[in-house]
């Protein structure tokens, strides 16, 4: 999540005439991954900051809706696609940002500050919390955003922190990796390498961790950036693969099977869903009504419907490529 942006439009003529909504451009690229009929629908619009789309087994769609009053611990709800209908699934989510399901159907959650858990955690079945880790070093996370959670379960999460006046106990802002087989955790990428980490991905073959750079200070450095993934869990160099320079850059991603990357950009000038190739070459853009902070392919008859979190709202749109899920991907020969 970053820091949100807010328009009053203000009429000053009582009997002036209400104006048309206006629409978002239309999605425009490749025809390979963007059918030219495709457009974007709302499915859901009453919150007020939504994220951390993901996809259960059954299709189900949960996300996040953090509110910024401190006071207030946020929301995840789940869109039943057979039935169009979205219902509360935690009441009190402790600004539950990033949201995956792993291997097992357990829901993650990467929980903010803000009066939130800033820890990460695993939203249980009743939408109870159960924090998986909260410390790093002895001092409490800054505010836990974005994961990806790999085919063996091992999960990489990031650490910025954009809201809350809680006392920082890390050092830096930073990706960490956390191995539930033992509940240990490593800082994976320091801000040396990434100033202030946010969204996360993993391409198909499990070879390259992808993460974006937001960071939103006075000459922060926005950027999309990989690094090849080893078997064991270590990284090897960073290497930049879009540079947005002044402009604000990507909030959370996600890849499709052909390993395109999927980013929600909220640069002020052209927010919306870009498409990229693995070398950071630009495939189609996807407009948004608002600024976009997520997105995730659904599953069974939707593997080709991206869903997108934006401003208040859920939204989908039907793509020519299929999703990629790291966490229930099929296992490398060999690895348990």
């Amino acid at each position: 999540m970053t820091i949100r942006f807010v328009i009053c439009f203000l009429l000053t003529v009582a009997a002036a005439p209400r104006l048309a909504k206006a629409e978002p451009a239309k999605p425009s690229g490749s025809p390979s991954i963007l059918p030219s009929s495709s457009r974007l629908e709302e499915l859901w619009n009453q919150g007020e900051f939504t994220e951390g789309v993901a996809v259960a087994a059954d299709g189900s769609v949960y996300f996040s809706d953090i509110p910024s009053g401190e006071g207030i611990s946020g929301k995840v709800h789940r869109f039943n696609p057979k039935t169009g209908k979205t219902s509360v699934h935690c009441t009190a989510s402790g600004k539950s940002n990033g949201l995956m399901f792993d291997r097992a159907g357990r829901l993650i959650a990467c929980c903010g500050a803000n009066n939130g858990l800033m820890a990460l955690c695993e939203i249980l079945p009743n939408g109870k919390l159960k924090v998986l880790t909260g410390r790093f070093n002895g001092g409490r996370y800054l505010s836990p955003n974005d994961l990806v959670i790999l085919p063996t379960g091992m999960i990489f999460f990031s650490d910025p922190r954009y809201v809350g006046d809680e006392k920082e106990e890390q050092d830096q802002m930073a990706v960490y990796r956390y191995d539930p087989a033992d509940g240990s955790v490593k800082r994976a990428i320091g801000a040396d390498q990434v100033e202030k980490p946010n969204g996360l991905a993993l391409s198909p073959d499990g070879k390259t961790l992808y993460v974006a750079g937001n960071n939103n200070a006075p000459g922060g450095r926005m950027t999309l950036n990989s690094f090849a993934l080893r078997s064991d869990g270590g990284l090897g160099p960073k290497k930049v693969l879009v540079d947005f320079g002044d402009e604000a850059g990507i909030d959370g991603m996600t890849t499709d099977v052909q390993g395109n990357i999927y980013a929600a950009v909220r640069s002020a000038s052209r927010f919306g869903i870009v498409v990229y190739t693995a070398d950071g070459q630009e495939l189609a853009r996807i407009p948004t009504e608002t600024l976009p902070t997520n997105c995730c392919f659904g599953t069974g008859t939707e593997a080709n419907v991206l869903y997108i979190t934006a401003g208040g709202g859920l939204y989908r749109i039907p793509m020519n490529a299929a999703g990629h899920h790291p966490a229930t991907a099929r296992l490398a020969k060999g690895v348990e």
